[in-house]
């Protein structure tokens, strides 16, 4: 296990860091823990269980739309 911090959590998952940051806040992405006064790191173990857990949503659940009938 590693230590990421934003700027590697952000290229690992594709998404900004405001983004990131955006899906903590609604609980859709493991938050991280406090390194020092001024830095967060993420669990490299969370964000590739983040990403295996996204690739195994369909993008209709995502987005909320309702898959067609």
């Amino acid at each position: 296990m590693q230590i990421l911090r934003i700027t590697e959590v952000s290229k690992r998952t594709g998404l900004s860091t405001s983004s990131i940051y955006k899906q903590i806040r609604l609980g859709k992405f493991p938050p991280g823990v406090k390194i020092t006064a001024r830095s967060t790191g993420w669990s490299s173990e969370a964000v590739d269980g983040w990403i295996t857990s996204r690739l195994a949503t369909p993008v209709t659940e995502e987005v909320g739309v309702a898959p067609h009938a």
